[in-house]
């Protein structure tokens, strides 16, 4: 059951490189419309420095990366949690649903980006960590090792 623990978060770090290529993708095709020219920038310039000269819907993508970098870097030990403590089916169910709420959660917000339907898909996909997050406390709080020697 470790490998199909560890399956979503495979395809979630998968994903969170398919959102860079697409925010990098999209940026750069907007910088010539923006009169942004890369070799005469200032240097250190940083991504927030594009809010309000690239059009929104060019940096939603890249607040959606943002995004695939701070929650789930909780998900990625917990799925690894349980699975060394040894995951259920009901583990790997929720890591599934985890990892394809925040896909439709990237997509949503990269495209559409209205927030009634995206804090719907944050909040199921948080739900989801939270039961994990339980699940990986029980698991190691309860864990009797004389059962491994055994």
């Amino acid at each position: 059951m470790q490998a199909q623990m560890l399956a979503p978060a495979a395809v979630l770090v998968l994903w969170s490189l398919v959102m860079l290529l697409w925010m990098v993708h999209t940026r750069f095709a907007a910088f010539g419309k923006a009169g942004i020219d890369l070799k005469v920038s200032p240097p250190g310039g940083r991504g927030q420095a594009l809010e309000g000269v690239l059009p929104d819907q060019v940096n939603w993508k890249a607040h959606n990366f943002s995004h695939l970098m701070e929650q789930p870097t909780i998900f990625y030990p917990t799925v690894v949690i349980l699975a060394i403590m040894g995951a259920g089916a009901i583990d790997v169910a929720l890591a599934w649903a985890y990892v394809a709420l925040r896909i439709v959660h990237s997509v949503w917000q990269a495209t559409v980006n209205r927030i009634p339907v995206r804090f719907v898909l944050f909040g199921l996909s948080t739900v989801c960590l939270l039961v994990l997050a339980i699940r990986a406390v029980i698991a190691t709080l309860f864990h009797d090792p004389s059962i491994v020697s055994a």
